[in-house]
């Protein structure tokens, strides 16, 4: 099970229209910031849900069951506004810690929410015994194909919009967003992943050679929660050189103060990790090296932001 550069074209096509071209910023000469928190939803997340339930429905396979879903918040979102876009009931799962202000938008995108477990993974089991039960479409947070090949959308933008860059640092969860904007990046960029510490699915993955189980926590963890990396992700790192890089909760959280105080972007702490690898110095660029810095969530109550 592998995404081709060409998925993720067809995935292009195909979304084109009902998800948001998201802007870029030139922050500073050298640093380029990809505002995908602005997407639809508050998140990257409706590019692949998109392409999974039109695909499905090209295929005979998105009926009056609609979707299931589990998510930390930002997936089922997606999911849930991609089923009302196209006139199918949506069931999402998410664990009792998910956010009151992501499930509270999840409610009014007339999806039905169900809290289960204290993190994604028992959301998700409870998700697959619903979809077995219902026989509704399982749209997968981050490790089908088609939300692999959605969210490489992002990397094709990137191309066409940020001119010249050398390297893409982007956030890791389950690896779906990385998964696909490093295939859309080919050898056109060098594309890292940044994880918190409390998190590092990536991380621990490329030191055991295949993806393993972890705990999770961290102030991220509501959007970057998952157990383990994705099989599709670690097989996209493995092709495409991806390196994991590690951030502390003290420059997660400095990096979301910064953004909202410098830079007036108002994000979820996973969207803040990307970030918080150059303001902390885990990631310094070599001289003349240019970065874009995917923000990838909005998610958040904006009380917490000072």
């Amino acid at each position: 099970m592998t995404v081709s550069a060409q998925d993720v074209r067809a995935a292009a096509e195909r979304i084109a229209g009902r998800v948001r071209r998201t802007p870029v910023i030139e922050v500073r000469p050298g640093l380029t910031f990809k505002l995908e928190h602005l997407q639809h939803t508050g998140s990257f997340k409706p590019r692949g849900a998109f392409n999974r339930l039109l695909t499905a429905k090209e295929h005979g396979e998105l009926t009056g069951q609609g979707v299931v879903a589990a998510s930390g918040g930002n997936a089922g979102l997606a999911a849930a506004y991609a089923a009302r876009e196209l006139g199918v009931p949506a069931r999402i799962f998410v664990p009792e810690t998910a956010p009151a202000p992501k499930v509270a938008k999840l409610r009014t995108l007339e999806a039905e929410v169900i809290q289960i477990g204290s993190e994604y993974a028992e959301a998700y089991q409870a998700a697959v015994q619903a979809q077995e039960q219902s026989g509704a479409l399982l749209l997968h947070a981050y490790d089908q194909p088609e939300v692999v090949a959605g969210q490489g959308t992002i990397g094709l933008e990137l191309l066409e919009q940020a001119g010249m860059f050398d390297t893409v640092l982007v956030a890791v969860g389950g690896g779906g967003l990385i998964a696909g904007i490093a295939t859309a990046m080919g050898d056109n960029a060098q594309v890292i992943g940044v994880e918190p510490e409390l998190a590092p699915t990536l991380h621990r993955a490329l030191a055991a050679g295949e993806p393993v189980d972890g705990p999770v926590g961290g102030v991220a963890a509501d959007s970057l929660g998952a157990r383990r990396i994705g099989d599709l992700a670690f097989a996209a790192a493995r092709e495409y050189g991806v390196r994991s890089l590690l951030v502390g909760e003290d420059a997660i959280v400095a990096a979301r103060k910064e953004l909202w105080i410098d830079h007036h972007l108002a994000v979820e702490h996973g969207a803040a990790v990307a970030y918080a690898a150059l303001k902390s110095g885990v990631y310094r660029p070599v001289g003349g090296e240019r970065v874009v810095v995917v923000v990838c969530g909005s998610n958040t109550d904006p009380a917490t932001l000072t």
